[in-house]
C-alpha cells in the first residue's frame, strides 16, 4: 500500500473520524482501558489520576467499549500503546511520557499554553511527593 492509499483509507475510517471528533469537541480528550472513575489497567489509572488529581477537566474514552475506537486510535496517532493523551486536539503522549512531563511541569506549560484550567497547586504536590 502507497502513503496516498493509507492516507486516502486513514481519511475514511469511521474510528478515525469518531476519534477526531472527539479531539476537537474536548480540550482534553485521555483514549484509556475503562473510565475516569473505574480505569481498567495501571497505565489508565496512573494518568487519569494525575489529570484527577490536578483537577484537569477531561473526557475519558473507554477503548474497551469499542474495539474500533481501540485500534484505531493506535493508528491515528501512531502510537502503539494505551492510554493516549490529546490536549487542543494535539496527541501528547502515554503514559511514561505523561509522567515525565508532570514530574519535569511540562504538562503544567501545555496546560497553560493551551488554556486548560488545572491545580498548578496539585500538580507541584506530585513533584515534591515524587522527588
Amino acid at each position: 500500500m502507497t502513503e496516498t492509499d493509507t492516507t486516502a483509507q486513514t481519511a475514511t475510517d469511521p474510528a478515525h473520524d469518531a476519534i477526531r471528533a472527539e479531539i476537537q469537541a474536548n480540550d482534553v480528550v485521555l483514549f484509556m482501558k475503562g473510565t475516569k472513575t473505574m480505569p481498567q489497567c495501571g497505565f489508565s489509572s496512573r494518568v487519569a489520576s494525575i489529570l484527577n488529581y490536578m483537577e484537569v477537566p477531561f473526557k475519558d474514552v473507554n477503548v474497551l467499549a469499542d474495539e474500533a475506537i481501540r485500534n484505531g486510535v493506535k493508528s491515528f496517532s501512531d502510537w502503539p500503546t494505551i492510554p493516549q493523551l490529546y490536549v487542543k486536539g494535539e496527541f501528547v503522549g502515554g503514559c511514561d511520557i505523561i509522567t515525565e512531563m508532570v514530574l519535569s511541569g511540562e504538562l503544567d506549560q501545555t496546560f497553560r499554553d493551551g488554556g486548560v484550567v488545572f491545580n498548578a497547586e496539585a500538580a507541584e504536590k506530585i513533584r515534591e511527593t515524587n522527588s
